[in-house]
């Protein structure tokens, strides 16, 4: 195993440690009792099945991490990268069908792989806990459906990029950066019309009283907001939330039909105003703007290692190829990646908090936007609390007591500035 593989490798046992400490950290909160501001919402019974749900979902993390830690490197060390290609190659097919087949291949591969793992979670946990509403229906054609989007999306957006560095030379990069965020983009203006009700029904929201609080609201803030839509989420799950979804004319807020169930229109409006908080504060153009420049910095350094024959020597390959490289830089990319991540969360953290703040600044109620977030962990059986290395590795939102205490905090401060 040469320098790259020496990398590569060390990158994957770095990262699958620190989770596994992390998660291993988090199991011991766990056992802290039921914080003071959560026993209004939370009884005994629930909290403990609250800390049963985190502990079970962290022993099946640890086996599911394992399985694919283990079938990675047993894939890797067989030499099985270069069995598959020469295989694929052996029918003699044009070389960008050569790299859609490879690639496709082995994530089919994984799905399959992964398929007992998500079926055990889907099936046993979430039904243990009260979750889980997916039929064995649903959950095959979800899984049918996403594959179909996978090949007729994903198929041509991958041969346009194989083709780039192919044919581009050293600008090949730079093409397939503003392709790719284009075909981002025209998905992001699509979805919510025409992927989106492919897995589930959206319905403008029909209750006359919330319908009018949430437009009077949306008014007064500035967002403009042509109808408001209801999901059948609760064909697949009881747990409940919100989001915001789109861009121009078909952005959209979309509420859970559980939320509904769960919440008084008060507290709708709150978590509303924390949904459209991002938008007025930015933070979706925000975000788009990081993942922009994050995949221009990532095509142009794929494009610097594409060339290397180390990296494919380090994966027993008898032939480099452009498709092969974009599977190794990804896994070579891995340490760097680890830590952009860890920024990327507390970056959304930050954002996070900022939405509480809108919320509790446009609504007025700060309560109401409390009492619906301890009901969404109630109703999500989601711990108050959790390990701070494990929030600083997993965490896109602050723990939910963390969030509770900065609205105290951000509302008393309010108070003070309006005396």
């Amino acid at each position: 195993m040469n320098v790259y593989g020496l990398i590569i490798l060390s990158g994957l046992i770095f990262e699958f440690i620190l989770h596994r400490i992390a998660e291993f950290l988090n199991l011991r909160y766990l056992n802290a009792p039921l914080p003071p501001a959560f026993q209004d919402v939370y009884e005994e019974i629930e909290y403990r099945r609250a800390q049963a749900y985190h502990r079970v979902n962290t022993y099946f993390e640890w086996i599911s991490s394992t399985w694919d830690f283990i079938l990675l490197l047993g894939f890797w060390l067989a030499k099985g990268f270069n069995a598959l290609d020469l295989w694929i190659r052996s029918f003699h097919f044009h070389w960008i069908w050569n790299g859609l087949l490879y690639i496709g291949i082995l994530g089919l591969a994984k799905s399959i792989f992964s398929l007992p793992f998500e079926i055990y979670h889907t099936f046993v946990i979430e039904t243990r806990f009260g979750f889980n509403k997916t039929t064995p229906r649903i959950f095959i054609l979800d899984h049918l459906k996403a594959l179909g989007l996978s090949i007729v999306l994903g198929g041509p957006l991958l041969a346009g990029i194989l083709a780039f560095f192919q044919y581009s030379g050293k600008w090949a990069w730079l093409y397939c950066w503003v392709v790719t965020i284009g075909f981002s983009l025209f998905l992001q203006f699509i979805a919510p019309t025409w992927i989106f009700p492919l897995f589930n029904r959206f319905t403008p929201l029909k209750e006359e009283n919330l319908r009018k609080a949430v437009f009077e609201y949306a008014h007064s803030v500035g967002f403009p907001i042509k109808d408001i839509f209801v999901m059948d989420s609760s064909k697949r799950s009881t747990k409940a939330n919100a989001f915001f979804t789109g861009f121009g004319k078909n952005k959209r807020i979309v509420l859970y039909d559980t939320l509904l169930s769960q919440h008084s229109e008060s507290e709708i409006i709150s978590i509303l105003g924390h949904e459209i908080g991002h938008y007025k504060l930015k933070h979706i153009v925000q975000n788009q703007i990081l993942v922009i420049l994050h995949t221009g910095i990532l095509f142009y350094l794929l494009s610097l290692f594409l060339s290397q024959k180390g990296l494919f020597t380090a994966f027993y390959m008898a032939h480099p190829s452009i498709y092969a490289g974009l599977l190794f830089f990804g896994l070579l990319y891995t340490p760097i990646e680890f830590f952009l991540n860890i920024a990327f969360h507390w970056f959304s953290r930050h954002n996070e908090t900022q939405a509480d703040r809108f919320a509790v600044k446009t609504t007025r109620t700060p309560e109401t936007l409390i009492q619906a977030l301890k009901k969404l962990s109630v109703h999500n059986l989601a711990f108050p609390t959790a390990h701070p290395f494990y929030v600083l590795l997993n965490f896109s939102h602050p723990p939910m007591l963390k969030r509770i205490q900065d609205i105290q905090l951000f509302s008393k401060l309010q108070y003070r500035e309006s005396k």
